[in-house]
């Protein structure tokens, strides 16, 4: 019986989560698994632009993304969502509605790091005011870290390849003993 997993990688803006997602599905598509990637930027660009960055809009974001994994989970072996996702209520409701093949993966950045890093420009942006309700940095829409990640993924310390190898061991736990790579 095939089984699918979503892992669903939280984490603060700039934390890695797209870019270890796009790395750890192109292991998987090299290996022969099915594989669709949710980016939490994408989804909101082309599906649900009307939303704003409210905590009701970031909610219901969330769980507009979780239904549509379930829609999808008999097409494909892993579907990475790749989101800032940064309410804990909102993450457990995924869990309610994915069900057992909800795998919850922390991206863990400091929000020093993050702003250090600020590939994109948007933390500069949101201390000068002006974007509003920044998550991690505005009072109103703040990250409130993981209680019980299934996995946790510093890359404050350690380089997107060695975060990348964390994800596919964890991927070959999940799959038994015999590794990612058998049914």
């Amino acid at each position: 019986m095939k089984r699918t997993f979503v892992f669903w990688l939280t984490g603060l803006s700039g934390s890695g989560k797209s870019t270890i997602a796009r790395s750890f599905a192109d292991i998987l598509t090299k290996d022969g698994f099915s594989v669709k990637i949710m980016d939490g930027d994408e989804i909101r660009e082309q599906k649900h632009r009307q939303l704003k960055f409210t905590v009701n809009d970031i909610k219901k974001n969330n769980q507009l993304i979780a239904e549509h994994c379930l829609m999808e989970i008999n097409n494909y072996d892993f579907i990475l969502v790749a989101v800032i996702s940064p309410l804990v209520d909102s993450r457990k409701n995924n869990r309610l509605i994915i069900g057992e093949h909800y795998k919850e993966i922390y991206i863990n950045i400091s929000l020093e790091t993050a702003i250090k890093r600020d590939t994109k420009g948007l933390y500069k942006k949101a201390l000068k005011g002006e974007i509003e309700n920044f998550i991690g940095i505005s009072e109103k829409t703040p990250y409130e870290v993981p209680l019980n990640p299934e996995l946790v993924i510093d890359t404050d310390n350690y380089e997107i390849g060695h975060c990348v190898r964390l994800l596919e061991n964890y991927a070959k736990n999940l799959r038994g003993k015999k590794g990612i790579h058998d049914e």
